[in-house]
């Protein structure tokens, strides 16, 4: 059996974006309930993550950046920075312990200590961009953790798999001109659908061209769909790219439950898909591998595809 560690912070639950948010605290307290209920929480042990510091942040973020996200939290009110980001008091707070989660994780694994390690955070933030939040995300927090790899762990290759049904733009960005990280996103794709990126042809930029892959997908696709792309497109292009180490930006918005994609995947689906994570990271890095929760707003199908998600982990 592996030795999966779990990382959360109670105090992820006073971020608030914004009233009637779907980004909302009842998605981890869902998620912790669910993990009580069927035992899984008691095998794992939560380990509670302390804040990343600035010097983290900045390895992806802008300094302007991160004083920004500081300043406005400090303002004890809310604060709308888009249509669909707001920011509270608390918001720097469980951002920064996010990343924290990410970074501590990544120790964990990299020291041997645990096989895998799975961070219920919030908030998410395959989205932010390095001077910008959006998309409900501050700090991307599995930017930071790949920067943390290289330069605390001294690795040269790390792949980044995302699977959240929204394109991870500001993933993307971060790396596009760099060769040393592969990023794989799969993702519902059309004229209006958030946040507009994430088309075949986004492969990557001067020497970091071929190791940005996206497979775009229509709504509607299924869980059979999905494992074809991983089969026959990402796990080839992870055999050439030879990974020492993988993260998994997991969002379960992809579920046919929720309220915000269009697709129609289920929990046994995201099990089938870290199944196919953890063969990589077997193949490649000694099965190194940490998740990170990114999207997934029904709360039962969120519940059920993070527990789906777990026990693959920890088989």
């Amino acid at each position: 059996m592996a030795r999966t560690a779990f990382y959360y912070h109670p105090d992820y639950l006073e971020h608030q974006a914004g009233p009637d948010h779907p980004e909302r605290p009842e998605r981890l307290i869902a998620l912790m309930e669910g993990l009580e209920r069927s035992a899984l929480l008691d095998q794992l042990g939560v380990r509670q993550p302390g804040p990343a510091q600035v010097q983290s942040l900045t390895r992806i973020h802008s300094p302007g950046h991160v004083e920004h996200i500081a300043r406005l939290s400090a303002l004890g009110r809310m604060v709308s920075l888009g249509p669909d980001t707001g920011l509270s008091p608390a918001t720097y707070h469980a951002a920064c312990l996010a990343v924290g989660a990410v970074e501590e994780a990544i120790d964990a694994v990299a020291a041997g200590e645990v096989d895998n390690a799975f961070c219920a955070v919030r908030p998410p933030g395959h989205h932010a961009e390095r001077d910008q939040a959006m998309g409900f995300c501050y700090f991307n927090n599995v930017a930071i953790g790949a920067r943390h790899l290289q330069e605390r762990h001294h690795l040269d290759r790390v792949a980044i798999i995302d699977w959240d049904v929204h394109h991870g733009n500001g993933t993307q960005h971060s790396f596009e001109e760099d060769p040393t990280v592969f990023f794989f996103s799969i993702h519902q794709f059309g004229p209006y659908f958030y946040p507009g990126t994430g088309a075949v042809h986004e492969q990557g930029r001067g020497p970091g061209l071929g190791y940005t892959l996206n497979a775009p997908m229509p709504p509607g696709s299924t869980d059979a769909d999905y494992l074809r792309v991983f089969r026959q497109v990402l796990r080839p292009a992870v055999d050439r790219f030879r990974p020492e180490f993988i993260l998994i930006s997991a969002g379960f918005d992809a579920h046919q439950a929720d309220p915000l994609g269009e697709m129609e995947l289920s929990a046994e689906g995201f099990a089938a898909l870290t199944a196919q994570a953890r063969s990589m990271a077997e193949d490649h890095c000694q099965g190194r591998l940490v998740s990170l929760l990114e999207g997934g707003y029904d709360l039962e199908a969120t519940a059920a595809s993070v527990e789906a998600h777990l026990r693959v982990l920890m088989a």
